[in-house]
């Protein structure tokens, strides 16, 4: 017979991970997927809670390369909510993959009852699904730890005065979807957080890098000529800076419990 506690515990969230990339060399070798950075980002979260908890208490994760297998996405039906990930593709390109992602997310958020969770190109793609604006930002990337002013309702989501997390990105959402509120903003990206209760809740930035993350990405890109000397070396100044991955991590397990 279970017991009084056990019987009024919720379930544990089924959330599906879209994988909408797959992570440069190193942090695969020393994470693997995406899937399993996010894993790592929510067992840290569940076990700073006030109340640690185990994840498998909290959340039923799967993984899902929605990249290179059309047939990877979850039925809607069998799920509560889904997280996009980031990725180094475009959210407003027209490839295929793209495209079906879209279509998925907008059908998820449609149908009223699974929740979506967007991150950096996954919040792009919550705009770009829901007609707001989405391109290229003319004032240049943002990488590494970096300072974020949070609005009144931003300040009750994340439980922060301001929010510090790392970034990796030149596109933008331009325009808010009908009934977003913004959490978040700096003076090169205007929206770096939307809300809408118990329908979405997005950040341009990534609770789930590390310094090691970042440091590596960063590594990379300028080798391959992405980034330049002077904007690499701001970067990696800042890369071990304090950020607030884990309290946004928290945030998106109250949203799941809204």
């Amino acid at each position: 017979m279970a017991t009084e506690s056990s019987a009024s515990a919720p379930a544990p969230i089924r959330l599906a991970i879209l994988e909408a990339d797959t992570p440069v060399p190193g942090v695969q070798a020393k994470y693997g997927s995406y899937g399993d950075v996010f894993t790592y980002l929510f067992e840290r979260a569940c076990a700073s809670l006030p109340s640690p908890q185990p994840l498998s208490s909290v959340l039923q994760l799967s993984s899902h390369d929605i990249v290179n297998d059309p047939t990877a996405y979850p039925d809607p039906e069998t799920i509560d909510a889904v997280l996009i990930s980031g990725s180094k593709y475009s959210a407003y390109e027209s490839e295929e993959w793209i495209e079906r992602l879209a279509q998925y997310t907008r059908r998820c958020l449609e149908g009223g009852r699974v929740r979506v969770v967007g991150v950096c190109f996954g919040h792009q793609i919550v705009g770009r699904a829901l007609g707001a604006e989405v391109a290229r930002n003319v004032r240049g990337w943002e990488i590494s730890v970096t300072q974020c002013e949070l609005s009144d309702e931003g300040k009750k989501v994340f439980g922060l005065e301001k929010l510090a997390i790392h970034q990796m990105h030149r596109d933008a959402v331009f325009s808010l979807p009908p009934g977003a509120v913004a959490l978040a903003r700096t003076d090169v990206c205007a929206i770096q957080s939307m809300y809408l209760p118990k329908r979405y809740l997005t950040v341009q930035g990534h609770p789930e890098f590390t310094a090691d993350m970042v440091s590596e990405i960063l590594e990379m890109r300028r080798y391959g000529g992405v980034l330049g000397e002077d904007i690499f070396a701001d970067g990696m100044r800042r890369v071990e800076d304090q950020q607030d991955g884990v309290v946004v991590a928290q945030a998106f397990l109250r949203f799941l419990r809204e």
